[in-house]
């Protein structure tokens, strides 16, 4: 009888020919990854803000199939610079001013180099037990810093849970709500659960509730008004109930937001989850955008009332410096979550489960799988330290000032509501263009003037602007978060707005 050869890799031409994760060669290729990514950075201004490409644009350079053989890095990264980079909007450019910031950071990046580096799947606590207890503990640290009531940390029997996106935290805390609900009432009402939202809230709840099966038509969406800066009336959510129990629907869950999509409205957090809680109503804060500034304690008073709500996020990889994707949810009974989203297959029990001395954030989530996301926000806040995280959003709301009295230097414009973060909401003034041509007393008018300023800066490529319609309103947005603006870019931002203002005037769109 032979021996056995053990090394059988020896003898493998394919092992030979190529292994997938060489130290060496992942020090290699990583090395020149870094160095690109940070040329790229060094020289992000010289790339038009946004794409600038055609629909379709790669597909007629890309070869049709996939390569037999291998080919170098250096040659798909030449191949990213001529192919893919002019295809990109660049986030991370000091002149994006568009949607809500994604803040880039280097320690953001090497946390999620840590993370994809280690590539654990850590579905439950056994399977990685360092992602499980640091997301815990970052996830604490994080309420902390926001001076969170206690009853969302996990010392009092709350908690959080880093989520992909807030769509994901939305989702999981409806079917929360609606298991809850339905465990009091019977199945046969499922069809009248009722959730609640104004027109500002993200339109992401609504593909939420769809999902979660909810009836689009018990989809309540509550109208809001200028005179109240387009927050969420208490007294209109409290009539959207009782008309609700009137026609025997039974109301589930509302979504009060700090810091709305389009002009950054804060709901009166207080008074709605005092009604709310009259009625047995599921309260979920999304705070998404401005949540990150409420480590600031001059912010925190967008908080007053939370400690009655049942559920808290907001999107560490908008404005704290984290990158997509890392959104963070807490929750102050966590069993609602693990009650609607646990499974407990055989191939995943253990001791340590169950026993109940660990979390398994598996249950916590839609999905099964899970990144270790903790890393990149623990290396944030150690890198960079408290003190200088509340600078640098300081430093973007410092700036969205010097915007504001831009503007307020030019009586073309108009702040449309009250900035309250770091993003201004402006248009040219109707009564400017009213004084000019008497076809603008037509607000369609006044909106297609400044719709078609938009489009104008952002074809030129030195900046993206993105706009909101609010109450009819066509307003333009002008966010600042990226992490390597400065004044002088919002200089010169103010500089192009004004030229291509000058240009349409001069043109004869009035």
């Amino acid at each position: 009888m032979g021996t056995l050869n053990i090394n059988h890799e020896l003898d493998d031409p394919i092992f030979n020919a190529i292994n997938p994760l060489d130290p060496e060669e992942f020090r290699r290729q990583g090395h020149k990854i870094v160095n690109f990514l940070a040329d790229y950075y060094q020289n992000i201004e010289q790339y038009p803000v946004c794409s600038q490409v055609n629909p379709g644009y790669l597909q007629k350079i890309v070869p049709n199939s996939a390569p037999n053989n291998p080919e170098s890095l250096e040659k798909i990264l030449k191949d990213v610079e001529r192919d893919i980079i002019p295809g990109l909007t660049h986030w991370q450019s000091p002149n994006f001013f568009a949607y809500f910031p994604s803040s880039g950071s280097t320690a953001g990046f090497l946390g999620e180099m840590l993370s994809v580096g280690f590539n654990v799947v850590g579905f439950n606590w056994i399977s990685s037990p360092a992602a499980t207890e640091l997301e815990s503990i970052v996830m604490d640290w994080f309420g902390k810093l926001l001076n969170l009531p206690n009853c969302f940390l996990f010392a009092s029997g709350g908690g959080g849970v880093l989520q992909g996106t807030t769509c994901e935290a939305m989702l999981c805390t409806i079917v929360a709500a609606r298991d809850q609900m339905l465990r009091k009432i019977s199945r046969e009402n499922f069809g009248k659960l009722v959730v609640y939202a104004s027109d500002q809230t993200h339109f992401s709840l609504k593909k939420a509730a769809h999902i979660a099966g909810i009836d689009p038509g018990n989809f309540r969406v509550i109208p809001t008004t200028k005179a109240s800066e387009y927050t969420l009336c208490p007294k209109s959510l409290r009539l959207a109930i009782l008309n609700d129990l009137k026609e025997g629907n039974v109301p589930l869950f509302l979504c009060a937001t700090i810091g709305t999509t389009s002009t950054t409205s804060v709901d009166p957090l207080r008074s709605l989850c005092e009604i709310a809680k009259e009625f047995g109503i599921w309260v979920h804060v999304d705070a998404a955008y401005a949540g990150s500034a409420c480590i600031c304690p001059e912010f925190q008073v967008f908080l007053d009332g939370v400690e009655n709500a049942n559920s808290f996020s907001l999107n560490a990889h908008k404005w704290f410096f984290s990158t997509l994707d890392c959104c963070c949810l807490w929750v102050k009974d966590p069993s609602a979550l693990t009650n609607a989203l646990s499974i407990n297959p055989e191939c995943l029990r253990n001791k340590a489960t169950e026993l109940n001395q660990v979390i398994d954030y598996k249950d916590w989530q839609i999905a099964l799988s899970r990144r270790f996301r903790a890393l990149k926000l623990w290396l944030v806040l150690r890198s960079y330290g408290v003190i200088n995280l509340r600078n640098l959003i300081r430093s973007h709301v410092n700036m969205a000032k010097h915007f504001e009295g831009l503007i307020a230097m030019d009586k073309r414009f108009e702040i449309f509501v009250p900035r309250k973060f770091a993003m201004v909401c402006f248009r040219i003034s109707p009564l400017v263009l009213r004084q000019v041509s008497t076809k603008f007393d037509d607000e369609k008018e006044v909106n297609m003037f400044n719709t078609r300023l938009v489009e104008s800066i952002n074809s030129c490529g030195k900046l993206y602007l993105t706009h909101g319609v609010v109450g009819g309103t066509y307003i333009i947005r002008f966010a600042i978060g990226a992490s390597l603006t400065h004044y002088r870019h919002v200089d010169i931002a103010w500089k192009v707005i004004q030229d291509h203002a000058n240009a349409l005037l001069n043109q004869g769109y009035v």
